[in-house]
């Protein structure tokens, strides 16, 4: 019987688009591909959700792959993208808060920076959340076998008794592997209401 929700963070929670955040730099459109995949798509950026690196360590490498004109555009994206307004996925809000009250437990998994903390709770139905598990904290990444079983540990969960929700597919691989019933969300939220129901948990359609 399903009785804890785990919830990703990006592209569950909140909008997750790194091309808008580099468009609020106002570049060039050569500059701006230059700025997504060099700050975005890199090893230093996975380096800083594992918590291998900080992320000064990660911005100053960035940083000296690309020219100086783009130096500050850069620390931009690594350090401030979460002080613009965050952008609720509709009706996720509506749907932690549903299962919240119906008296499941309401959990974090997310690959992010240590930096999560000082944001969460602008993140609407952060509220409901009985814990977090964020990567860089706990230097474990997903779809590591180690950070669901950390999940378990901290917070004394049965995996049997946990649904988890990511945009991941291998995410999601993951945590079928660790014991956790889960489900890939693509913006869907009809789709993974009726998901919930036919896993047990009694949410609206």
């Amino acid at each position: 019987m399903i009785k804890n929700i785990v919830f990703d963070m990006g592209c569950v929670l909140i909008d997750w688009n790194p091309p808008a955040i580099v468009a609020r730099e106002n570049l060039g459109e050569a500059d701006s591909a230059l700025l997504l995949r060099e700050v975005f798509h890199c090893a230093e950026w996975a380096a800083m959700d594992h918590g291998w690196m900080s992320q000064e360590e990660g911005c100053a490498r960035i940083c000296r792959r690309l020219p100086e004109r783009l130096h500050e555009a850069a620390r931009h994206c690594v350090f401030d993208w979460w002080k613009y307004p965050l952008d609720p996925i509709p009706g996720m809000a509506e749907l932690v808060r549903e299962v919240k009250a119906l008296g499941y437990g309401v959990y974090l998994l997310s690959n992010a920076t240590s930096s999560l903390s000082e944001y969460f709770h602008r993140i609407p139905g952060s509220e409901c959340f009985d814990g977090r598990i964020v990567s860089a904290d706990v230097k474990m990444l997903k779809p590591e076998r180690e950070i669901y079983a950390e999940l378990y540990r901290q917070f004394s969960l049965d995996p049997a008794e946990c649904f988890f929700i990511d945009d991941s597919i291998i995410n999601v691989d993951g945590a079928w592997l660790s014991g956790m019933n889960a489900t890939v969300f693509m913006g869907d939220m009809a789709r993974l209401r009726r998901e919930l129901n036919e896993a047990g948990v009694p949410v609206s359609l």
